[in-house]
């Protein structure tokens, strides 16, 4: 085979921002919640590479196909894998698929299919387009999906500052997490934060029932903490971490959580969640501890905290009944109560239909 472009291949990133950027120039799209891959062909031959220059094929049988069937013979193209669920765009239905057994996969390919969102050209034919602006490589793009196909997209874009703000508040709801901003005049450049991306800010108040202890710094240094939110019927759920600290505020950690490690296995709320739980059949109930889908020999083992501190952390949104990415820790609360840290505290976004953001002429 001989691909345009040799993979692997880095992605071009992009640099967090606080608003959309002003002015001319920008081209804006909607960023979405997947598995960020690039797409390699050559006739017949075809290869998924993940975000970590891995290779995705068999993970998302289902998208071969549907590839072979509108993308140019020869060409290299940047995206994102996602799947739609019920009330928008489903992560931890994307986590699913990274599983060792392939009859695990091929059912999940069947019962619950993925599509591509498709957003930039790398190579079409044998000329290679990294170094082109922007604004040509998109209408490559376009021109080369014109005819559409059921779950391969081209994502929308807009120059309107305006339209992209209205995205930014609406789009949320199908499950998208921001908006992402382009120089229309910007080549791709690999590995490069390059672009500008403006993501959803929240803060919340949360229950603090565990921690782990930094890699290589055990008993000396606190990696991350557990959080929780209580729900209607009063169980505590585990919804994700905070681990942004310092290594002078990591050492400071361990001191101050010393005195609710006393006793905290008895009666802790997680404790009857160390084993025998099925986390794909039941994926409310993943708790701390729980193997990674990315690295199965991966510690996530836990130390387990009396549930009597309260921090107020800073997250972007949640999939299902979990922060997306991890939290940043803002400070203690010694003012609230852990039993006040319910889910009711979070702002919930009406939701809005994905076949409306990826309908034809958008």
């Amino acid at each position: 085979m001989s691909y345009p472009i040799a993979p692997p291949v880095e992605p071009m990133l992009a640099t967090l921002a606080c608003a959309l950027p002003e002015g001319e120039g920008w081209l804006f799209e909607p960023k979405w919640d997947g598995f960020r891959v690039l797409v390699f062909r050559d006739g017949s031959e075809l290869h998924l590479q993940s975000r970590e220059r891995r290779p995705l094929n068999r993970y998302f049988p289902e998208l071969v196909e549907p590839l072979l069937a509108h993308l140019p013979d020869r060409c290299v193209a940047d995206g994102e894998i996602v799947i739609a669920g019920e009330a928008g765009l489903d992560f931890e239905a994307l986590l699913l698929r990274i599983h060792p057994a392939a009859s695990r996969v091929k059912l999940l390919a069947q019962t619950n299919p993925s599509g591509i969102v498709l957003f930039d050209l790398l190579a079409l034919g044998d000329r290679n387009l990294q170094t082109s602006p922007l604004v040509e490589r998109r209408a490559l793009l376009e021109r080369a999906l014109a005819d559409g196909a059921p779950s391969v997209h081209v994502t929308p874009a807009t120059r309107d500052r305006d339209v992209a703000q209205d995205w930014f508040s609406r789009f949320e709801g199908a499950g998208l997490d921001g908006v992402v901003a382009k120089r229309l005049d910007s080549r791709y450049q690999p590995g490069v934060r390059a672009m500008v991306k403006v993501k959803h800010g929240r803060t919340a108040d949360c229950a603090v029932g565990g921690f782990r202890w930094y890699k290589d710094g055990k008993g000396t240094m606190v990696g991350s903490l557990l959080l929780g939110l209580y729900d209607d019927p009063g169980e505590l759920h585990h919804v994700g971490i905070c681990s942004s600290f310092t290594s002078a505020r990591r050492k400071q950690l361990v001191e101050e959580l010393a005195p609710l490690r006393q006793g905290a296995a008895d009666g802790h709320p997680w404790r009857d969640r160390a084993g025998g739980v099925d986390d794909e059949a039941r994926p409310e109930l993943r708790r701390p501890g729980a193997s990674s889908r990315w690295n199965r020999t991966r510690d996530l083992s836990w130390e387990p905290l009396r549930v009597e501190r309260v921090c107020e952390v800073a997250y972007d949104h949640l999939q299902g009944n979990r922060f997306r990415h991890a939290t940043r820790f803002l400070r203690w609360r010694p003012d609230r109560s852990p039993r006040d840290c319910r889910y009711d505290q979070l702002e919930v976004t009406p939701p809005y239909e994905l076949s409306r953001i990826l309908s034809p002429g958008r």
